[in-house]
C-alpha cells in the first residue's frame, strides 16, 4: 500500500512559504502524493493552485485532490485548471472528486446544490469531452490544453452511494472513501471492485482512503482546526472526527495495516497543524 501525505491547505495561518517546505520535505520522505481537501466556502488555499505551486519545487510525488467538490465549478473551468496543472507538473495529478455537503460551495459560485448529482454526471462527460480536444460546448472552441497524461487526468469518485459506483466504472480509475473508518470502507471496496468487474473493465479499480493526523504537542491545535472545519455537520460529528484523529505511533501504525487489509491501495494522512515538521515526525513512523 502505498503512504501519501495531505497538505495543510485549509489549516487556519498556514502561510504559502509552508506549504512549499511541506512539499519538498514529503518528496524527500518518499510519500506517493500530495493531497489536499477543501471547499469553495473554506477558509484555505484552492486546491489546484497549490498543486501548480508544488510541482514546481518537486520531480517525482503525484498530487491529488481528495476531495475537489467539482460540481461548484463549471466544466470548462475545472477541465482548463486540471490539464494546466497536469501540463505544469509533467502528468503528476489525479482528480478526487464528489459532490460535497457544503450548500455555501454552490450558494457561491451560483451553482444548484440540489441539482449537484445531475451536475457532476454532465460534468464528468464533460471534462473527457475537454481532454479529448473537443468542444465542451457546440460552437465554441476548445478549452484547452491537453493534459499530458491520455486519455484525460485520472479521476477517482468519492462518495458511499449507488451513484458513486455507477461512475467510478463509467468515468473513473477508482474510488476514495474519504475519511471513513475500515469497517466502513470494506463493503464498498467490494461493491465497487465488483461492478468494476461486471462492466468488463480492465485490471482492477484504485482505492484511496484517507484519515488524519498530528504527532507532538499538537492536540490542542489539531482539535480546534477539526472542530471548526466540521462544525457545519453538527457539535458531535465535530467532536467525533475531531477525537477520532490519530495523534499518536501506534494509532497511525494500526491505521496503516487495517486500512492495507480492507484493501486500500494509497492511504493519505492529512494534517491538522501546519508546521512542516509534521512531515518529519511522520516520516519516521511509517517508513
Amino acid at each position: 500500500m502505498d503512504i501519501g501525505i495531505g497538505m495543510p491547505n485549509t489549516v487556519q495561518g498556514t502561510t504559502g512559504g509552508q506549504l512549499l517546505d511541506w512539499a519538498r520535505r514529503a518528496e524527500r520522505a518518499g510519500f506517493s502524493s500530495l493531497a489536499t481537501i477543501g471547499g469553495v466556502s473554506v477558509t484555505g488555499y484552492e486546491e489546484l493552485t497549490v498543486f501548480a505551486a508544488a510541482g514546481a519545487v518537486t520531480e517525482r510525488i503525484r498530487f491529488l485532490s481528495n476531495v475537489l467538490i467539482a460540481p461548484a465549478r463549471s466544466s470548462a473551468e475545472l477541465a482548463k485548471q486540471a490539464a494546466s496543472v497536469d501540463q505544469l507538473t509533467g502528468g503528476r495529478l489525479t482528480l478526487g472528486m464528489g459532490v460535497g455537503w457544503r450548500a455555501t460551495d454552490y450558494q457561491l459560485t451560483g451553482r444548484d446544490f440540489n441539482d449537484r448529482g445531475r451536475l457532476f454526471d454532465q460534468q464528468l462527460h464533460d471534462l473527457h469531452t475537454a481532454w479529448a480536444g473537443q468542444p465542451v460546448v457546440e460552437g465554441t472552441q476548445p478549452v484547452g490544453p491537453r493534459p499530458v497524461q491520455q486519455p484525460g487526468v485520472p479521476l477517482l469518485i468519492g462518495g458511499m452511494v449507488d451513484a458513486t459506483i455507477r461512475r467510478v466504472v463509467d468515468f473513473g480509475v477508482g474510488w476514495t472513501a474519504g475519511g471513513a473508518p475500515p469497517e466502513y470502507v470494506a463493503p464498498m471496496v467490494e461493491k465497487v471492485k465488483t461492478a468494476w468487474k461486471e462492466a468488463g473493465r480492465d485490471g482492477t479499480p484504485r482505492i484511496v482512503a484517507l484519515a488524519y493526523f498530528s504527532l507532538g504537542d499538537t492536540e490542542e491545535d489539531s482539535r480546534r482546526y477539526l472542530l471548526d472545519y466540521y462544525q457545519p455537520m453538527g457539535s458531535d460529528t465535530a467532536e467525533m472526527i475531531a477525537g477520532s484523529a490519530l495523534r499518536s505511533p501506534e494509532a497511525i501504525r494500526g491505521a496503516v495495516d487495517a486500512f492495507a487489509q480492507v484493501g486500500v491501495d494509497e492511504f493519505i494522512l492529512d494534517p491538522t497543524v501546519s508546521d512542516p515538521g509534521q512531515v518529519d515526525l511522520l516520516t519516521e513512523v511509517v517508513f
